[in-house]
């Protein structure tokens, strides 16, 4: 698990694999590609979701710990995916579908509102915090949650899935109506609820075929273990201890102890559990990556590449995966190693969005140096500093690489566009200034 730096967004190839599977065959129902689905994770403990940028959904830790089924959490996934089939929102929706996700969340929070021009709306936002960005962009009117609210139900009972999650999460935020706004949870501040609201879909979920049907044991399994792993990470150690104590053999408290001992730290004890996990289910990706960044984050490079070299083994498709097998590759310092790293990232970038691989770009660029391709090391660079949204210095880089490649190759081409690109970048950026001045 991984924080982005400087902003509340979590990378986890677990959690998002699970929640994707949540979201996928709703996706699906709804008519829209459920292979473009992004999920993305914020770092906050309100209880909170949302989908911008099109098929990206946003959803807080802070709703997957409170939640008390999976079912729960998909049935809020079903109303946002009405949301979006609905069209609601489309302006926000539209300006933000070509968006990186820090951008997305920077627009939500005020600061790319102001940077795209829409000045008013992103001084009102900074102004007013929180609550007066959730007004301004995610608040849907009572008709629209009507109609989101039965578009899920139809989405749910298109794949078989019961609507009582849903129903079950808004009655828990429904007494929050009479709470005063700053002391709401933000997904009551978005989404207006009311008895009424409660009542119609509760009526509509005894009508369903699938109104009693449970979530399945291995669905369960993989919830409570990305809620005992969200803990493990998020909470401090001592916290998670209490949780989940010793005297707790299942899955996710031994799952939640190897990372929480992990962060005390207490090598010895976090391998023990991990080790013990792994005796058991010796073909689990995540508890191979688990193990990988435990003996990589306490200096044991060399030792950490076999068990995340297992991971991509077991699940070759998770750029998040090949990310951290790379990470260890390089950090060994062997050539053989960290040429094999490059093209595990080479991977990474072909299989993951291209507006989300900003860190596969910096990873690759210093890859490159050190096996001595110092045109491609700057054309990774170029490449990163684009998706960062520094034009400057991607143009800068970019020279630099269009005069170390061979001229007219796929590569040299690729500096003209990213210098050409950020010149359009530049451009832009003055006449915003402009035009705010």
């Amino acid at each position: 698990m991984a924080q982005k730096r400087g902003l509340t967004l979590i990378r986890d190839a677990e959690i998002e694999h699970i929640i994707g599977s949540y979201a996928a065959p709703l996706f699906k129902a709804a008519g829209l590609a459920p292979g473009a689905v992004r999920v993305h994770l914020v770092r906050d403990s309100a209880l909170n979701a949302f989908v911008a940028g099109g098929q990206r959904v946003f959803i807080n830790t802070g709703l997957i710990l409170r939640s008390e089924s999976p079912n729960q959490i998909v049935g809020v996934i079903a109303h946002e995916t009405g949301h979006i089939a609905g069209g609601h929102l489309a302006r926000t929706q539209d300006a933000l579908k070509n968006a990186s996700a820090q951008t997305i969340i920077a627009f939500i929070l005020g600061a790319a509102a102001i940077v795209s021009g829409q000045g008013e709306m992103g001084n009102a936002i900074l102004a007013g915090g929180r609550q007066v960005a959730e007004r301004s962009l995610l608040r849907y009117s009572r008709s629209q949650e009507a109609a989101a609210d039965q578009a899920a139900l139809t989405f749910l009972e298109r794949t078989g899935q019961s609507p009582r999650g849903l129903v079950e999460f808004l009655a828990i935020l429904g007494d929050q109506e009479a709470l005063l706004s700053s002391t709401q949870d933000p997904y009551a501040r978005s989404h207006p609820i009311s008895r009424e609201r409660i009542s119609l879909l509760r009526s509509r979920m005894e009508s369903s075929p699938y109104a009693d049907k449970s979530d399945s044991p291995e669905t369960i399994a993989a919830f409570r273990r990305m809620q005992a792993k969200l803990t493990g990470f998020l909470e401090p150690p001592a916290t998670t201890l209490r949780r989940y104590p010793t005297g707790d053999t299942s899955v996710p408290a031994r799952y939640a102890r190897a990372i929480a001992y992990h962060r005390m730290p207490a090598l010895d004890k976090a391998l023990a559990e991990i080790d013990g996990l792994l005796a058991e289910a010796p073909d689990d990706p995540f508890f191979h990556e688990l193990k990988g960044q435990i003996l990589y984050e306490n200096g044991r490079v060399a030792e950490a590449v076999a068990p995340y070299e297992r991971a991509v083994q077991l699940l070759p498709d998770s750029p998040l995966l090949l990310f951290g097998l790379a990470q260890a590759q390089i950090a060994t310092g062997d050539p053989a190693l960290n040429r094999a790293a490059i093209d595990r990232l080479r991977a990474a970038v072909r299989l993951q969005s291209q507006r989300e691989g900003a860190g596969v770009w910096r990873l690759l660029a210093v890859a490159y140096g050190r096996d001595g391709r110092l045109g491609l090391s700057a054309l990774a660079s170029a490449e990163q500093a684009l998706l960062e949204g520094r034009p400057g210095d991607a143009k800068q880089f970019a020279e630099r690489a269009a005069k170390l490649l061979p001229r007219n190759s796929p590569n040299w081409i690729r500096t003209r566009d990213i210098a050409g690109a950020a010149d359009q970048e530049r451009k832009r950026h003055r006449g915003r200034k402009q035009k705010k001045n």
